[in-house]
């Protein structure tokens, strides 16, 4: 997973509530046994209709997601996480998230940012000609035009994306941890072991 602590660039004022997974990746894209690709799936519903958001050239690339309240609601697939990663997106900003949703997020390295809805409708204001920055380090986002909002996030959480730690990451911190017990275990239960070694 990539180590997550600055993201900064144009952000996609998007701005609506309710979005469920369905929405973000439509059914028929879930067939797929892989994750590349997904991005041209994503919000494919609203990309049908002329003059959307996620279509504007002056937003192409943008890493960073404005929404409204309830993103990621629906069922718990996955493929969501993995369809706003495909289309470039490191984060999402909304006054709430689906927990389900919030969690596949973090485990696929994106940041949700929860503000209040003032918070939020100033930076789609700004999102609409200017770039937005986020600090996962110092937890603020900020604007050009000196706002400044706080925001909270679980500990954990932040000490993984910063440090690009997914479940295997943070399996492998405790490394030398694991091969002590390992080892101690051979020494006091050695029927554990026995017959396990694998033959050259």
């Amino acid at each position: 997973m990539e180590k997550v602590s600055q993201i900064e660039g144009r952000a996609y004022p998007f701005g609506a509530k309710n979005v469920d997974t369905d929405v973000i990746i439509p059914a028929h894209w879930l067939k797929t046994i892989s994750r590349d690709g997904l991005g041209r799936g994503a919000f494919e519903t609203i990309r049908a209709k002329d003059g959307n958001v996620f279509d504007d050239p002056r937003f192409a690339g943008a890493p960073i997601l404005i929404a409204g309240d309830n993103f990621g609601c629906g069922s718990s697939r996955e493929h969501a996480a993995w369809a706003l990663l495909d289309l470039g997106i490191a984060a999402v900003i909304a006054p709430s998230f689906s927990d389900i949703f919030s969690g596949n997020a973090f485990k696929n390295g994106i940041l949700t940012v929860a503000l209040p809805q003032e918070q939020i409708d100033r930076l789609l204001e700004v999102a609409a000609t200017d770039e937005i920055a986020i600090d996962l380090e110092h937890q603020t986002v900020t604007t050009p035009f000196q706002d400044r909002f706080t925001f909270e996030i679980d500990p954990f959480r932040k000490h993984c994306l910063l440090n690009g730690l997914d479940e295997i990451g943070l399996t492998l911190e405790r490394d030398d941890a694991i091969a002590r017990h390992e080892k101690e275990r051979e020494g006091t239960l050695p029927w554990m072991t026995a017959g396990t070694e694998i033959a050259a």
